[in-house]
Formats: C-alpha cells, structure tokens, sequence
C-alpha cells in the first residue's frame, strides 16, 4: 500500500478543535502518521499526492446503529425472497455505507459474523462493524415478531449464526445472552421498551424489568467488558436500562429529566437515531408498504423525539450519531446530521459525535474517530464546508474522497474538475 499525502483542504480533526487551514494528513501503512499544515508535511519521493481541491478533511463517519441485512418494511416482499437473499442485498447496502462516507458501523441487529469477516477479509466492501447477531425481546415485545394474523414475522428468521433473540426470566436470559456471545456478538443488543415498528406493543411499554437487564449487562461484562445497548423509547424502560449500567439508550424518544440526571451520572450515551421515525412516515407516503400501526406510531412520536434529544443536549448527555438505517435507506445516513443540527446541536458538535464521540461510544476511540498520528487512516474529504451547510452532507455527491483503512473507497474528485471545467 503506497503512502499518501492528502494536501489543499481545512482540516477539522473529529475533536471539536479549530479547523486548520492548509491542512495535509499523513497515510503510510494503512494509518495516519502526520497531520498538519502543507509546510510541515512536504510532499516527498515514493508518497502519492491527493489534492483535496479545496474541500474538508474529516475523520471517517461513525454510524452507531444501523441494520445492514435489511431495508424497508415491505414484509410481503421480504417473504416472497429465498432466505439467502438478504446476504447479498447487504452487499450494496454495505457499499452503499461506505461511499456515504461512513467507515465504521455498529449494527443493532441482523448481520452475523460472516458478514463482519467477509467485510474484514476484503470479500465485500464495507465499512468496519461490530455487530450484535440477535436482538434480546420478551415474548410480545419490540423484537417478537408475532403477528395480530396469530405467527410471527421475524425481521431475520432464525438460523445457527443468528440464534432466536426471544428471553424471558433471569435464567432465559443469561443463556440467551451466552448464546449470542458465542455466536459472535461484540456488542449485546436488548429491547427495554416497545417500539414504533412492532405490531403488538407501543414505545411507552416497558420491557425487561432491572435485573433481567442486569443479568444481561453482568454476562457481557464477563467477555472482557463488552458493552450492552438498550432500544430504549419509553421513560420508564429507559430509566431502568441506565440503573441496570446499559451502556448506551437508542432512539431515546421520551426522556424525562430524571432520565437526564441517571444518564449524567453514569455516562450513558444517547443514540438519537432521528431520521428513523421521518422515515417511516416517508416511506409509508411513498410506498404504501408501511404497517398502519407504524405510521401512526411515527407520527404520535416524532416531535416529542426531537424535544427529547434537544434536552439531552443542552443538559450535557453523551449523544453518538446513529441512524437505524435500514429502517431508512442505507446510503442516506448523513442525513441524520442536519437533523440533528435541527434541534440545536452545533455544527461542530454535530461533527464530534458522528465521530470522536461515536468512537467513544464502540469503544474505538484508540483507533479511529480523530485524525491523529497512530489511528486507522480513516479519511473523508467533503468539498462543502460542514460548519455552515451541514445539511448538505446528506448529498452524497459532497462526500469527494474515502478513505477507509488507506485505501481509497470513494474518489469523485476528477468528476468536480470536469464539471466545474
């Protein structure tokens, strides 16, 4: 792998420092070994120049829940294809990720071992995941999914490297928890409340009481401290996953400040995942394919998800960028960052927890998230400026350059030449 010199851009670093102007990174052997200024960092024999032409160098974007293995909620669809099928859609789903400009995810269900391995191996491209395989659900819960027509329509049908996620009682769920570490989980996944996409409960339910979470959380800590994340909607199902020491609430719809002060204390992240009921309601408008009791439940909580995040904001809640893509087109993730700008987040900040902060969050801090000398050359050019059009991130045609691990994902460059020429 040649080295790189990436010159003619501002930097912003991922750690909510001033941007730099003039700015050169530093790739040799697939990481960052230099950032600075061009006069600091020369150009030399045997290192390949990429001219930024004037844009932002970023670190690579950090996606905290996403579901590679699925798009949609066209369940007819989804029963008409081989069962097989679902693997090589999340081929492009995964490229699709990357050339967003995405080169970390955390998926909350779905994707197995073979699909992180083959993304590691260079099988497929991708972003670099963990995964959780299955979901933890009580039975009738959000990750039940047991139809009002009397069986169940899982969003991925069992099999030996993604167990059934169903857990009830404190005994149910340790084994559950143990099989899903066997399996391959890096991250353990729960549902402590309802949902907007499930058809027998309500985001308000709360599901698991503490020390079933507990249990869960005890069992991941045994696997050298792995992390368990909570979809958490309801107050009360989000207050007992905090107390349980979950270490991050997804979606976060109705946090109250008791929830607020619980999270400061114990440094618990908030996933907002805002885009994700927009997109139902979309998709639902476009398609008609959306489940009635979807949209209606999208609707009822879509404002009080935005009031929700904006609190946690302003309060100081630890926010990682996360978009249930998926549930939303994969591909579109950036789109989340205007709406989070929407609700008061600073550009900056908005920057710095799409990427230090959600680094933090997967506990890969040490490895990607800012460019720094030693992390992974995680590298994302953008030729607008996201400090005063953040919003126009979600257009995939301003991320020109990706680079994931040194290697070049993405290249649009020349196109911007030949279109401003």
């Amino acid at each position: 792998m040649p080295a790189k010199l990436i010159r003619n851009g501002t930097l912003i670093d991922g750690s909510g420092a001033e941007p730099i102007a003039n700015a050169a990174v530093l790739i040799e052997n697939g990481r960052i070994t230099g950032v600075g200024t061009v006069q600091s960092l020369a150009p030399r024999d045997g290192v390949e120049e990429l001219d930024a032409q004037g844009g932002y160098i970023m670190p690579g974007m950090i996606d905290t829940h996403v579901h590679v293995m699925a798009e949609g909620m066209d369940l007819i669809g989804q029963m008409q294809k081989p069962f097989s099928f679902m693997f090589y859609q999340a081929i492009q789903y995964l490229a699709r990720t990357l050339e967003c400009g995405v080169t970390s995810v955390r998926d909350a269900g779905g994707a197995d071992a073979g699909v992180k391995k083959a993304v590691e191996d260079g099988i497929i491209t991708g972003p670099r995941m963990q995964i959780s395989i299955s979901v933890l659900s009580t039975t009738g819960g959000h990750g039940d999914g047991y139809m009002p027509a009397g069986f169940p329509v899982p969003m991925i049908v069992p099999y030996p490297g993604n167990p059934d996620g169903i857990a009830d009682g404190i005994d149910e769920v340790r084994k559950k928890v143990r099989e899903i570490l066997r399996a391959g989980a890096d991250v353990v996944k729960v549902c402590s409340t309802g949902g907007v996409l499930s058809a027998t409960d309500h985001p308000e339910f709360t599901q698991y009481c503490i020390e079933e979470l507990k249990v869960m959380v005890e069992e991941a800590r045994f696997r050298k401290g792995l992390k368990v994340m909570a979809h958490a909607q309801g107050a009360e199902g989000i207050k007992n996953a905090v107390r349980a020491g979950i270490h991050s609430i997804e979606h976060g719809m109705f946090i109250d400040d008791e929830a607020i002060e619980l999270m400061l204390a114990a440094g618990t992240y908030v996933v907002p995942t805002l885009v994700a009921p927009l997109g139902v309601i979309e998709e639902a408008e476009a398609t008609g394919a959306m489940p009635e009791y979807g949209l209606r439940k999208a609707k009822e909580t879509l404002e009080i998800h935005r009031e929700s995040i904006a609190k946690a904001y302003k309060a100081g809640v630890r926010i990682a960028m996360g978009t249930d893509a998926g549930v939303v087109p994969h591909g579109t993730n950036l789109r989340e960052l205007g709406l989070m700008a929407d609700v008061g987040m600073t550009p900056m900040d908005v920057i710095v927890a799409t990427t230090k902060t959600a680094a933090e969050c997967m506990g890969w801090d040490d490895r990607v998230g800012t460019l720094e000398a030693g992390k992974l050359a995680d590298v994302v050019v953008t030729s607008v400026n996201p400090l005063t059009h953040i919003h126009d991130l979600a257009n995939n045609d301003n991320i020109a350059l990706v680079i994931k691990g040194g290697d070049i994902a993405k290249d649009r460059r020349s196109a911007r030449v030949l279109a401003e020429a």
